[in-house]
C-alpha cells in the first residue's frame, strides 16, 4: 500500500497526515485566509517537507467543513471525501485499547461521537467551543491570539471570578469538593485583572465541554471519553480534566497527535474500507 493522505480542512485551517505501513508521517497544521488556499498550501507544504512524490499517494481523503469546497481530485490522484464524525471516531480510537469511548472534538465548537466496538455515531454537540473562547477574549480581553490568552490565564486566579462552593457552604456537599465551581463568573467584579478574567474563561469552556460530555454518557456504560481538537493543546486541560475525572469517576484520555486525530481518521476510512465519497 501506498501513503494515504488525511486533510482535515477547516474554514482557514487545515491538518494534514500521511499512514504509510500503519505509521503516522509527520503531521502539519497549515493556516490560510480560506479554505481552499489553506488546503493546497498544506498538501504542497506537507509532501515537500516530507520528500513524498505524487506517484506514491495512493489515495488523498479529505473531511471537514472545508472540504465541501472541493469538486474534483487534487492534482489528478485519487481523492475521496470521509463523513467528519466517523473520521473523528476512527481517529480517536487509533493507537486507543478502550473499545467503547465517547469522543469529545473540541473545535470553534464541540461535537460528541459515540463509538462501541465497531459502531460510530454522532450523538449530538455544544456551541461551546475554540469559537466561544476566541469570542470572549475579543470582548473582554480585547485579542485573539490564543497563545497570549493561555498565557496569561496561567497567571490569573479563578479565586476572583467563579463563585465556589466553598464560597456558599462550609462543608462539601455530596461528590462536590469545597473548590468546584458553583457559577462560573459567578464572583467576577470591576476589580478582577486581565489575567483572571482569562483564567475564568478557559476554565468556563473547559468545564462546560467535560460536564456536556459526562452528561452524554449517563444512558451508557461509558466511562471513556477521548479529547481531541485544538484545545488539548490548552495547558489548563491538565488542571481542569483531571479533577473532572475525581468527580465524576472517569477517564478523559488526550493522546498524542490530538489535535490531528480527524485527519488521521480520514485517512484510516479508506485504510478500514469504510464508505468514502469519491470526488471524480
Amino acid at each position: 500500500m501506498g501513503v494515504v493522505i488525511g486533510i482535515d480542512v477547516g474554514g482557514s485551517t487545515t491538518k494534514i497526515v500521511g499512514i504509510e505501513n500503519e505509521a503516522i508521517k509527520s503531521p502539519m497544521f497549515v493556516k490560510a485566509t480560506d479554505p481552499v488556499t489553506s488546503l493546497f498550501g498544506a498538501f504542497g507544504k506537507y509532501i515537500y517537507d516530507n520528500g513524498i512524490t505524487l506517484s506514491e499517494i495512493e489515495m488523498v481523503m479529505l473531511t471537514g467543513v472545508g472540504s465541501a469546497y472541493i469538486d474534483q481530485p487534487l492534482y489528478g490522484l485519487p481523492t475521496a471525501k470521509a463523513d467528519e464524525f466517523m473520521a473523528n471516531g476512527l481517529g480517536a480510537r487509533y493507537a486507543i485499547p478502550q473499545e467503547n469511548l465517547i469522543v469529545v472534538s473540541m473545535g470553534t465548537g464541540t461535537s460528541f461521537v459515540k463509538v462501541e466496538g465497531q459502531q460510530i455515531r454522532h450523538i449530538g454537540g455544544l456551541g461551546v467551543g475554540g469559537g466561544t473562547l476566541l469570542g470572549l477574549s475579543r470582548l473582554l480581553l480585547k485579542t485573539q491570539d490564543i497563545h497570549l490568552i493561555a498565557e496569561m490565564a496561567q497567571k490569573g486566579t479563578l479565586i476572583n471570578i467563579d463563585l465556589q462552593i466553598q464560597d456558599i457552604c462550609n462543608r462539601p456537599l455530596p461528590d462536590l469538593p469545597l473548590d468546584a465551581t458553583a457559577s462560573n463568573f459567578g464572583k467576577a467584579d470591576g476589580n478582577a485583572s486581565p489575567e483572571d478574567i482569562a483564567s475564568g474563561i478557559i476554565h468556563m469552556v473547559l468545564q462546560s465541554i467535560g460536564q456536556a460530555a459526562f452528561l452524554a454518557s449517563l444512558n451508557s456504560s461509558i466511562k471513556d471519553f477521548v479529547l481531541i481538537g485544538n484545545l488539548t493543546q490548552l495547558p489548563q486541560c491538565k488542571e481542569v480534566f483531571p479533577k473532572m475525572e475525581k468527580m465524576y469517576g472517569v477517564r478523559f484520555l488526550i493522546p498524542k497527535y490530538s489535535e490531528y486525530r480527524t485527519a488521521i481518521g480520514a485517512a484510516l476510512t479508506y485504510i478500514n474500507r469504510s464508505t468514502i465519497y469519491p470526488v471524480k
